[in-house]
């Protein structure tokens, strides 16, 4: 038996990495220590302590830790752990992207360029990352479009030219006319275009120009011209700022109370080769300090690519140490910054808002749903998670059940669920929707890793007050507190209202209410389709299985051309013999025997 006040007295006074663990095994949490002693007895201590680490350790069980030499040490185990076993206290970056680079292999005698997302070290020349593989393919085309240089990947000589040569985005060296000099003098041009060095590469065209016009080469000259042209714009389009860098990343963060989004400017050489975004939701829970420290340490320890700098809106936790580590691993000097003035600053105030407008461009339609439920059925959680519930039956037969789920606004098919009735033999949908309910609840109260996740932050009925109070029962069963509200339907079967378990009127405005009528006519969908599947497969193993002559794969091929037993029975004869392997003989007994 796990005593944790005994084992607390064990712990080292060492750097290390600590695992909370639940009665199930379960890791909880993972942390990072200085000295494991301290930092594992404050979670036990009665001081004050945020409403998610409450929670986590109500839910401890055990816990364990690893020594490890030093804090450095610790700080990338914390780090693997977290990404290997996904912790549900952590903070988790879900980020399993590899970056686009553009790679030039200048080892070849004639380099080609292409876009690669493995960085090697390899002695090529790579550039990036770009955030997405637009930003590298226009890059990658601008230069293909501007430059003659090859364009197949294995270099061979050939007996003629291809057709890139013959329109002039080549100067086919695998035919030999082009010297390895000329055609190296446009690999630099493309080097320093893509290391932000512009000015020289419009030099050297500038002079190349003049060169070409003395020699009344006008045309040739027209090309070059065009092409300075054209860099120029590439140029002051990727211009972001003044800051004479050569790989900064700049990163900012906005929150709300549904999500935190942090935005990452990659700049490279005063230009933005690209952006990215990630998403953290239970905002509510974490402080934007806290999930910046873990999105630092998440994102750029196992990197292999790595900036200059890197600029933060604020200090972080471990910020020196992940300095060291980051820099021990590159083997070259990579800082991170807190601007507090200039462009530097400017750069920072950009990112963060841009990060607001795109926290703003996801939540918006979450948050008008989400928070606005909150508000008019004045409930004390957002309801991220919302779950409803419909009965189906015939007459008493047939008896089952279907369940919606949406998840923060937005109606989630891959998380419905359908039941069948198993302790109720009459007609009682109330007794039903308690069985099905209890039987949900218990599946996330004993797992709640398992298929159903967690527990709903409110519960939506298909009917009135016996249905509310029918599900009450199933909730206080189980000593947890869900939110339930009833869809009354109109005469025509429309979504009329919502009501409260006293009988009190919800007034929605339109969002709300097209909201609500979706998910009922959801789980009433999901719900009808599963009677009928099971009505469906009871009559077909009643009347087809019992045709001599029927089997299994006519059975298919008669439900596909005619859609259900009653479709076959409505057919004719000539239009039944018409399916494959079905005789004007057989299907005259197949009517015969479901008339």
């Amino acid at each position: 038996m796990f005593n944790i006040k005994e084992e607390l007295k064990k712990l080292p006074e060492k750097p290390g990495v600590y695992i909370m663990r639940d009665k199930n095994d379960n890791i909880l949490y993972v942390g990072k220590a200085v000295i494991l002693k301290n930092r594992v007895k404050q979670y036990f201590n009665k001081t004050n302590k945020t409403a998610r680490i409450e929670k986590m350790v109500s839910l401890i069980d055990h816990f364990e830790y690893i020594v490890t030499d030093n804090e450095a040490e610790a700080l990338i185990l914390e780090c693997n752990l977290i990404k290997k076993n996904m912790p549900k206290f952590n903070v988790l970056l879900k980020d399993d992207k590899t970056y686009p680079y553009i790679k030039i292999d200048i080892k070849s005698d004639y380099p080609n360029i292409f876009i690669t997302r493995r960085f090697l070290n390899d002695g090529a020349k790579y550039f990036g990352p770009y955030a997405n593989a637009g930003s590298a393919k226009e890059m990658l085309n601008f230069i293909k479009e501007r430059f003659q240089i090859r364009q197949c990947r294995k270099f061979k000589s050939n007996k003629r030219a291809c057709l890139n040569y013959h329109i002039k985005k080549c100067l086919a060296p695998c035919m030999g006319y082009v010297s390895k000099d000329k055609y190296r003098k446009q690999i630099d041009q493309i080097i320093m275009l893509l290391e932000g060095k512009t000015r020289e590469i419009i030099k050297q065209i500038n002079e190349e120009i003049i060169e070409l016009s003395n020699k009344q080469e006008y045309e040739k000259a027209a090309i070059l011209r065009d092409k300075k042209i054209a860099i120029e714009r590439i140029s002051e389009k990727q211009k972001v700022s003044n800051i004479n860098e050569k790989a900064i990343d700049v990163i900012g963060i906005a929150k709300n109370e549904l999500s935190i989004c942090i935005e990452i400017f990659f700049i490279r050489n005063s230009k933005m080769i690209g952006r990215e975004h990630y998403f953290f939701e239970n905002s509510n829970e974490l402080t934007e300090n806290e999930t910046l420290s873990e999105f630092i340490k998440q994102y750029y320890i196992n990197r292999i690519d790595l900036p200059t700098k890197i600029m933060l809106p604020e200090k972080i936790e471990d910020i020196e140490i992940i300095e060291n580590l980051l820099s021990n691993k590159a083997n070259r000097k990579i800082e991170f910054k807190i601007p507090k003035k200039g462009e530097k600053l400017r750069l920072i105030e950009m990112t963060n808002n841009n990060a607001k407008i795109t926290l703003d461009n996801k939540t918006r339609e979450k948050e008008d749903i989400v928070l606005k439920l909150k508000e008019v059925l004045k409930l004390d959680k957002l309801p991220r998670k919302i779950e409803c519930f419909d009965i189906s039956n015939i007459a008493g037969e047939y008896m089952v059940a279907g369940m919606c789920v949406a998840k923060d606004g937005i109606i989630n098919r891959n998380l419905a669920r359908r039941f069948k009735i198993k302790t109720v033999f009459t007609q009682d949908d109330p007794k039903c929707m308690e069985e099905v309910v209890t039987r949900r609840i218990k599946h996330s109260v004993e797992n709640p890793k398992g298929a159903f996740g967690n527990l709903p932050n409110l519960i939506f009925a298909d009917g009135g007050i016996t249905q509310i109070r029918a599900i009450k029962r199933a909730v206080n069963k189980y000593n947890v507190s869900i939110p339930v509200f009833g869809m009354v339907k109109d005469d025509k079967h429309n979504t009329k209202k919502l009501i409260n378990e006293n009988k009190d009127e919800i007034e929605l405005n339109d969002t709300l209410m097209n909201f609500v009528t979706n998910m009922q006519n959801e789980v009433h969908r999901i719900a009808i389709e599963y009677n009928r599947k099971l009505r469906d497969k009871d009559i077909t193993k009643s009347k087809l299985d019992k045709i001599k002559g029927i089997g299994e794969k006519r059975k298919k091929d008669l439900l596909k051309n005619f859609g259900s037993i009653e479709g076959i029975k409505n057919a004719d004869i000539t239009e039944i013999s018409k399916v494959k392997g079905i005789t004007e003989e057989l299907a005259r007994k197949i009517k015969k025997e479901l008339i």
